[in-house]
């Protein structure tokens, strides 16, 4: 069982509204992001609680939109702990330009935002010619983007990696893909499919976790055939705390429960190591322990 942890997703809000605007993607606030906000602190203590060691902190698009100052100013000064998300508007001409400001203020990843709770938008435009300049920052630099889309966006985005196999895409919440018809999980076929591309990573939550009995999937069978297609190396774990309602510590022992039927070295792969390939920063002494002691659960046989 793996005892090094670092979390991929999760999300602070400011109780600072001066500072800090609310100015949400779409205009419509995330209900999780007004009535049970968490502030840096509050995380910091959460993770502590939960034995995470680090974290790349996701900037929440349904509060701050395209503002990821809040992520940016909580991680200054901290970034042996943690890496920082941003979103940016890639359908604008100055959109390279945006890029490499949150890079310089210490950002290392980038994030689209075509599908959650409150944006339902036509996810062709990740394709659009307008975001060609910005993919191709992205390539140039080596950041990272991670996509909040469903498996309707994917002939989009193999159209984005066929012009920019540089490019490393992690795919949120793994589509929320379906997988209520159980095994060998037909519906969640193109998520699969995307496999034999080296360049896209998975990104495995709290959600996920959640879900992974629905219907007749089950966490062995389901996460099992994603470690046997994609390989424990392209996937990491992230909690979508607080979005994901309960304690972080809770969401950890779910996730370390549903994946306890795997060897350990994919366990370490998807809680830590796939995080330090992805974001290096967090690498620096990844491997000491955690903040504070939180027992793990023992193995399933």
């Amino acid at each position: 069982m793996s005892r090094r942890i670092i979390d991929t997703h999760p999300h602070i809000i400011s109780p600072d509204k001066a500072r800090y605007p609310i100015t949400p993607l779409g205009g419509k606030r995330s209900a999780w992001s007004e009535q049970r906000p968490v502030d840096f602190p509050g995380l910091v203590r959460e993770m502590d609680a939960a034995g995470i060691a680090k974290a790349a902190i996701v900037h929440s698009s349904t509060t701050y939109g395209y503002n990821a100052a809040y992520v940016a100013d909580a991680i200054e000064g901290q970034r042996d702990r943690f890496a920082g998300v941003f979103s940016v508007d890639v359908l604008q001409p100055d959109a390279p330009a945006q890029i490499r400001h949150w890079v310089d203020r210490g950002l290392s990843g980038l994030r689209l935002f075509a599908a959650g709770s409150t944006v339902k938008s036509d996810p062709s435009w990740i394709a659009d010619p307008r975001t060609y300049p910005a993919w191709e920052q992205c390539q140039t630099m080596d950041i990272p983007v991670a996509l909040s889309i469903r498996q309707e966006a994917l002939p989009h985005l193999l159209d984005v990696m066929s012009r920019y196999p540089g490019v490393r895409l992690i795919l949120d919440h793994l589509l929320l893909s379906p997988i209520e018809d159980g095994a060998p999980y037909a519906a969640s076929a193109p998520m699969f499919a995307l496999a034999r591309h080296p360049q896209v990573y998975l990104k495995l939550t709290t959600n996920n976790v959640r879900r992974a009995h629905d219907g007749r999937a089950t966490a062995e069978t389901f996460f099992g055939q994603l470690v046997d297609r994609f390989g424990s190396s392209r996937i990491m774990w992230g909690s979508n705390f607080p979005n994901e309602p309960g304690p972080l510590a809770q969401q950890v022992d779910e996730a370390k429960a549903a994946l306890a039927f795997l060897p350990e070295k994919d366990q370490d792969n998807i809680f830590w190591q796939t995080a330090v390939a992805l974001y290096p920063s967090l690498g620096e002494d990844a491997t000491r322990a955690p903040h504070a002691s939180h027992a793990p659960q023992a193995n399933r046989t």
